[in-house]
This record gives structure tokens, C-alpha cells and sequence, in this order.
């Protein structure tokens, strides 16, 4: 009996866990935008549900990523750039630390565009400069990486902005690059704890001009006992074996008229068995997992022209979210792509924020600041639409019933606190 209460109490632990999370990544604790909570907020205003609010530096496409009681945010401050930490439960800083100088303006993002990514114990993060440095979660610098010191300068035409994946005790950096420069893209496996480079392979393409750049973030795909490292960008999508970079396999299709302008922004999103990859907006291509060499063809289960440009799509495994940068939004079957509804017109706005979901709901964040919350699922309803009236750029992130939204001025926290379990 001792035993089978012990037991019980193990899977109710467990299951409280998965309603209460934490966000240690852009993406969210399962890397594809899903929120596992309960009692998120619906409605707020600037002043309404709000539970604290924190001023800050200057505007960011940064995601804030949370653990227990600590928020992370890289920043910029004039030319200098910073990762802060933010006190989860009052709202006021716990500490900054410098990363370095370099900041510029490149259109719409700065040099703190890459969000910070966290175990808990320790927070990792990249600037655009190529500035790498992983903190202990009281502040203290662990270790630093200049990557354009170390391999060259980024050639990107519009500046770097990728995020590193942490996955097991490595970091995956991805540069795709070839605008402004000749040397080739590649990717880098570095040790988490030590910052020492694990390996270094080129990533070849034979994209043009823009069309090499990406300022997507690797995902990561569990197949069974099987595990890649998903990199899309430079007109093709590829998987790599964590240990060794190598290229497991490829996927074309995503440039078809080798179009010299055809950037990306969106990452590539995996759920149950598939993989999703935006270009610049046309196509999507959905992947079945499993493939080894070229599988543009053999591993192809659905295409679409209705894709996102920046915004990356969201998918529980069952639906996929594509919201496009004018406020277009389409739900389709993630296995099928069947349209369960096309083309939603929600606010009027340029959307660069991606798509989150929760609790039965899906969140989309204007730049001006409004967030649309709309019904999860086959039926196409608004549920509320929240202003906060202020420039915006990160995608929303959600911990223990409580969403984080980053504006120029202030990062919000909507919402009571949830204990875990309720």
C-alpha cells in the first residue's frame, strides 16, 4: 500500500509539472510555441490584470525566457548590449550584465534580437555581434565566445539573429550567411558548461544572393531513439546528428524559382512526427519525420503558399497556427494540411511576434501591441483583443499561468500566479 501511494503520489507530481511550466526557451518548453497551462489569461489592459510591469532598456524582438522565480532578457542600451534578470514574483531587477558594445539598428531589430536560453541552473546567450556568454543564474560570468573572432564576420544582410538551442549539455549555433560575404555557412556544436567548441561543419547550399541568409533558430527532433538537430535556411531544411554535425538528411523546394531575395525568418516547427518549414512566404512544406538522405520528395506530406515571413507557425500536433505579417490567420490539420479555417482577418496590424498556445487558446501579438486571443481548434472565434498601446516585437511567454510581453518600454506580466497543480 506504502508503495502504491508513493506511486500515486510520483504521477500526481507528474502531472502537476506539466500544468505549471516554465518557458527556457523562444519557443517554449516543447520548442514549437505550446504552453501546457491552465488558467491563462484572457483580457488585460495596460493597467488592467496586471500584475507588475518593468522598465527597461530599449526595444527588443528578444524573447523573455523564464525558470521558477527569474526572468532573462537580453537588452540594448545605446551601443551597449546586456542580459538582465528580472525577479519573476516582484518585478524588479536582480542583476545586468554587460556582453559587450557594437549595438546598431538594422531595420526593424538590434543586437539583442537573439533570446537567451536556460536550464535553471545556468542561462546562455548570443548577441548579434557574435558575442556568446553562459551566466550561473546569480550572475556570475561563467564563460565567453567572440563567434566572428573566432570563425569571421557575419554576412547577413540585415544582422544576426538567431537564438542558440541548448540541448542536453551543448548549445547548437547556426550561422547561415552569404549576402555580404563568401565563406560558407555553417553550424556549431559547443559544450554548454566549458563554451569550448565540440565541432564546426559547413552547411553548403547553392542559394544566391540573399537567399543564403536565415535568421531562423535551429529546432530539435526526437523520432524514437533517434534525435537531429533541424536547420532551415539557404533554400533547404537539413537534419544533423547532435554528436557529430553530420547531415542526416535534406529537404529542397522551399526557393522553387531560385529567387535571389528569398530570406527566412520563420524557424522550422516539430510536432508528433512532423516537420514544418516556412520560407519567405511561399511555400510551407510539411515533412514527415524518418527520412535519411534527399527527402524533398519521399517525405513531403503537405504544401501550402498561404505561409508566414516572419512569424513562426505553432502546431500542438494536431492543428498548425500560421499567422502571416499583415494579421491573416489559417488553421490547418498538422498531419493533412486540410484548411479547417482560411484567411481570419484579426486586427489590423504588422505581426512579427509568433503565435503561442494555451489553455484551449492561441495568442497572436501585433507590433502595436495587441494581442488577439482566439479559440484553439476547428472553429474560428476571437475571444478578446488586448492593447497595451506600445511597440512590439517578442513573441509572448507563458509560466505558471502567467503570459510575459515584452514591449519597447516595459515587460508586462499578466495575471495571478498558478501554483502548480490547480
Amino acid at each position: 500500500m506504502r508503495r502504491l501511494v508513493i506511486i500515486g503520489g510520483l504521477v500526481l507530481a507528474a502531472h502537476a509539472v506539466c500544468l505549471a511550466e516554465n518557458w527556457p526557451n523562444w519557443r517554449g518548453p516543447t520548442m514549437n510555441g505550446v504552453a501546457n497551462e491552465r488558467h491563462v489569461p484572457v483580457t488585460w489592459t495596460a493597467t488592467e490584470n496586471v500584475t507588475w510591469k518593468y522598465g527597461f532598456l530599449d526595444f527588443s524582438g528578444s524573447t523573455p525566457v523564464v525558470w521558477n522565480d527569474r526572468i532573462f532578457l537580453s537588452a540594448a542600451e545605446g551601443t551597449d548590449l546586456y542580459l538582465l534578470c528580472v525577479d519573476r514574483n516582484k518585478g524588479t531587477e536582480l542583476w545586468k550584465a554587460h556582453l559587450g558594445t557594437g549595438n546598431a539598428k538594422v531595420r526593424k531589430q538590434n543586437m539583442s534580437s537573439p533570446s537567451p536560453v536556460t536550464d535553471g541552473t545556468h542561462v546562455w546567450v548570443m548577441t548579434g555581434t557574435g558575442i556568446l556568454k553562459a551566466f550561473d543564474v546569480a550572475g556570475r560570468e561563467i564563460w565567453a565566445r567572440d563567434i566572428q573572432k573566432d570563425y569571421g564576420r557575419f554576412g547577413l544582410n540585415w544582422g544576426y539573429a538567431s537564438s542558440p538551442l541548448l540541448f542536453k549539455d551543448a548549445l547548437y549555433v547556426q550561422v547561415l550567411h552569404g549576402m555580404k560575404t563568401d565563406a560558407a555557412s555553417y553550424i556549431l556544436c559547443i559544450d554548454a558548461q566549458t563554451g569550448k567548441t565540440r565541432w564546426r561543419v559547413e552547411r553548403p547550399t547553392d542559394a544566391v544572393s540573399e537567399s543564403h541568409d536565415a535568421y531562423t533558430t535551429p529546432a530539435l527532433l526526437r523520432d524514437g531513439p533517434r534525435e537531429d538537430i533541424v536547420i532551415s535556411g539557404g533554400d533547404y531544411v537539413t537534419g544533423h546528428d547532435p554528436a557529430t554535425g553530420a547531415e542526416i538528411w535534406r529537404a529542397g523546394g522551399l526557393n522553387p524559382d531560385k529567387d535571389r531575395n528569398y530570406r527566412v525568418v520563420a524557424s522550422p516547427v516539430v510536432a508528433d512526427g512532423m516537420i514544418y518549414v516556412s520560407s519567405r512566404v511561399r511555400p510551407l512544406i510539411a515533412f514527415r519525420t524518418g527520412g535519411r538522405g534527399d527527402i524533398t520528395t519521399s517525405h513531403k506530406a503537405w504544401s501550402t503558399d498561404q505561409g508566414p515571413d516572419v512569424p513562426t507557425p505553432a502546431s500542438d500536433g494536431k492543428f498548425i497556427y500560421i499567422l502571416n505579417d499583415r494579421g491573416l490567420v489559417w488553421c490547418r490539420d498538422a498531419k493533412t494540411g486540410v484548411p479547417l479555417w482560411s484567411a481570419q482577418r484579426i486586427r489590423p496590424g504588422t505581426y512579427s511576434a509568433s503565435p503561442v498556445i494555451a489553455d484551449g487558446k492561441v495568442y497572436l501579438t501585433s507590433e502595436d501591441g495587441v494581442t488577439t486571443v482566439i479559440a484553439a481548434g476547428p472553429e474560428f472565434k476571437i475571444l478578446a483583443e488586448n492593447d497595451l498601446a506600445d511597440y512590439t516585437l517578442a513573441s509572448p511567454a507563458i509560466s505558471d499561468g502567467q503570459i510575459f510581453l515584452r514591449t519597447t518600454k516595459y515587460l508586462y506580466c499578466i495575471g495571478k500566479r498558478v501554483a502548480a497543480g490547480r
